[in-house]
């Protein structure tokens, strides 16, 4: 893994990715936590928003994409109207679920599925659920 040093931070290469797909700073957060504070899927998250943004900042961006953080995320923007510094965080976690998708890795195999039920599933929908829903 390249790591470039960046004052007391570690920027990755993940976390370029994930700054080049979401358009965010990652580097702006300061960890005031307004984000989680205001977060309503929180109980539901390994990592609180903040911490997430924390770990991005040091390099640990693999702690995230392992972790069910950023599929807890509901997208509801309110840690975005929160940040004093208009990090749209909720584009970040979509950055990360983007980046883990487009590792093809399936959770549920698809030769495992009956015949007769995927002939009425959408295809879309069971792509997503081998890569997501099966976390």
């Amino acid at each position: 893994m390249r790591i470039i040093l960046k004052g007391s931070k570690v920027k990755s290469k993940l976390t370029e990715k994930v700054e080049k797909i979401s358009g965010q700073n990652i580097f702006a957060c300061y960890q005031c936590g307004k984000c989680s504070a205001g977060c309503p899927m929180i109980d539901s998250m390994d990592y609180m928003p903040n911490q997430a943004m924390k770990l991005l900042q040091m390099g640990a961006a693999e702690e995230i994409i392992n972790s069910k953080t950023m599929w807890m995320c509901a997208s509801c923007h309110t840690c975005s109207v929160r940040c004093p510094r208009d990090i749209d965080l909720s584009a970040v976690m979509e950055a990360l679920r983007l980046i883990y998708l487009r590792t093809n890795v399936n959770k549920v195999e698809p030769s495992q599925i009956p015949e007769e039920e995927l002939k009425d599933l959408p295809q879309i929908a069971l792509v997503c659920n081998f890569r997501k829903m099966t976390r």
